[in-house]
């Protein structure tokens, strides 16, 4: 399982800064949130451990279609490491725009803390909404299922340290890749910053597309989501979306109006104040 073993590997590196912005920085930090987020990494790294397993003998049965035979160099991989990238643009973008994905990604941003644990707070249900689905045109293409996912673990590695306040502009490099103030934009609901910087690790794809705001210092960035959740339950905070799509689509008259619940653009599970 190259994922797992790539952040288990990136570990300790990652509660450095973690130790180090707690203990130079506690105001960005609530101990129960920080325990939260720890607590759903858990859940998602076993989720996603499970998933493999179970999908991998279907990656490999695709693998057997793919168009190209892709043999493993430095420029390969370099090509592996941008395609992802930008297929993880994609993901992430269609993840604040469609339910379905949202009810996943909602627990992301859920926290009103914005550091480095907010990195660790993921969704088990990400195999259930789909996550991998945007990964099967590198499959088909023909790369290797192993170096698919372990260019995968490589960017979400590179994430985690965009989450943070003590990091602010970063000269030229803010221009190309995706840095902790392009982030924080990602993570504001402030009106302006809303569905705003989707990149990974290039934020050039965001500058490509349309979906690019750089951070204003006179207005600060407000963390969250729209309504606010206020739980620090990993259950409450996993599944209330869920429990309000399939409860909507329920509600709604007739199988259009049901599609147009899971597959439109996401709607609160709590009334914003």
């Amino acid at each position: 399982m190259s994922v797992e073993i790539i952040l288990l590997a990136l570990s300790p590196v990652f509660l450095f800064f973690v130790c180090y912005e707690f203990v130079k920085f506690k105001r960005y930090y609530d101990i129960k949130d920080s325990l939260a987020n720890t607590a759903l990494a858990l859940l998602h790294q076993g989720a996603d451990a499970l998933a493999l397993l179970l999908l991998m003998p279907f990656f490999y049965w695709l693998y057997e279609y793919r168009l190209f035979d892709i043999e493993l160099s430095i420029l390969s991989v370099a090509f592996a490491f941008l395609l992802q990238d930008f297929l993880y643009y994609w993901f992430h973008r269609a993840s604040h725009h469609i339910h379905w994905l949202w009810a996943a990604h909602v627990v992301h941003h859920s926290s009103t803390k914005m550091n480095f644990t907010t990195a660790f707070r993921q969704s088990v249900m990400y195999p259930v909404a789909g996550m991998w689905v945007f990964w099967l045109p590198m499959i088909l293409l023909g790369f290797e299922p192993l170096t698919v996912f372990s260019v995968v673990a490589l960017n979400l590695a590179y994430q985690f340290f965009v989450h943070t306040q003590i990091v602010g502009k970063l000269g030229w490099f803010e221009s190309v890749f995706n840095t902790p103030s392009h982030h924080r934009v990602h993570h504001a609901i402030n009106k302006s910053y809303l569905d705003k910087n989707f990149a990974g690790v290039l934020i050039i794809w965001d500058k490509l597309f349309g979906t690019f705001v750089e951070e204003d210092k006179n207005q600060p960035c407000k963390y969250g989501i729209v309504g606010q959740l206020n739980s620090n339950n990993p259950l409450t905070i996993t599944f209330h979306q869920w429990a309000h799509l399939f409860k909507s689509a329920y509600k709604a008259k007739g199988l259009k109006a049901k599609c147009k619940v899971v597959l439109g653009y996401p709607t609160s599970s709590v009334k914003a104040k």
